[in-house]
């Protein structure tokens, strides 16, 4: 069991940046894969980005180049720095960790708007 805060939502103006962070109650090392989801208004939850305890990555499309994932072992932290954000990265982001079950967030709402 293991149970995820997100924080670092906000409102944010196009072009600006965002951090999301995400706590976790127990080590996260022996946890294989974390990261990212989101749900947009009127839209299906979507992969935004991953990673794995090597440290490799997985990015949705439509934020390669913009999005960077990241893990700390030793805070027991994932976070998710957010660049060049568009109105249509606008949605609630989910942190979910990976073990024998998927553990999941209560999300954090992002909303890039001017």
């Amino acid at each position: 069991q293991v149970q995820l805060v997100e924080s670092g939502g906000g409102l944010v103006q196009p072009g600006g940046s965002l951090r999301l962070s995400c706590a976790a109650s127990r080590y996260i090392r022996n946890i294989n894969t974390m990261g990212w989801y989101r749900q947009g208004p009127g839209k299906e939850r979507e992969l935004v980005a991953t990673i794995i305890t090597g440290g490799s990555t997985n990015y949705a499309d439509s934020v390669k180049g913009r999005f960077i994932i990241s893990r700390d072992n030793a805070k027991n932290t994932v976070s998710l720095q957010m660049n060049n954000l568009k109105p249509e990265d606008t949605a609630v982001y989910y942190c979910t960790a990976v073990t024998n079950l998927r553990f999941w967030g209560q999300g954090t709402q992002v909303t890039v708007s001017s």
